[in-house]
């Protein structure tokens, strides 16, 4: 339903209000998602990124973690002294991370369902006779023998045990029949 007319009123500026101070703190409010969860889960909003590092343990500039050593001056052992690191205070940020470093790497790289199909039917039909494989009514691709050939390889490299099982049980199939 419509506002009745009159009811409306003019937008007045604000001078009373700090505009560099209320963009200043909209920008830190709309801060980039950290995408870790674990510095996300300890980050604390009050403190500086250099301080939330410190606190979790690690480094905000890896070449000050780190400093490379000067070649020219060469102090003695007695002059070299330990600084002390900062406090860490949130020690289990880094033992997480590490943690989730450690695990082994996901295998990204598998054949589709349809190519490890395709290549068991080809080979329990045809054996090693790649020119019947590619004269195959299910060779819909008409893949020629030499790419045939090639599938089966890659086959045999992604999968060994599968590969080496599925050949143990084709040579039995044969004593069976024979």
């Amino acid at each position: 339903m419509p506002k009745a007319k009159g009811k409306t009123r003019r937008q007045k500026f604000g001078y009373n209000v700090n505009r560099k101070r209320l963009n200043r703190n909209a920008r830190r409010k709309a801060a980039p998602r950290i995408e870790c969860s674990h510095i996300r889960h300890a980050w604390d909003q009050t403190k500086s990124v250099r301080q939330n590092l410190a606190e979790m343990g690690l480094a905000m500039d890896p070449n000050r973690a780190v400093p490379l050593l000067k070649r020219k001056v060469k102090a003695m052992e007695v002059d070299v002294e330990e600084r002390p690191k900062g406090l860490v205070r949130k020690p289990y940020v880094l033992n997480d991370l590490e943690a989730e470093a450690s695990l082994p790497e996901k295998k990204g790289n598998t054949l589709s369902r349809d190519l490890i199909d395709y290549v068991r039917y080809m080979v329990e039909n045809h054996g090693e006779n790649y020119k019947a494989m590619a004269r195959d009514e299910k060779n819909y691709y008409q893949d020629t023998p030499k790419q045939i050939r090639n599938k089966i390889n890659v086959y045999k490299r992604f999968y060994p045990a599968e590969w080496q099982a599925f050949t143990d049980s084709l040579q039995k199939n044969k004593m069976e029949v024979e």
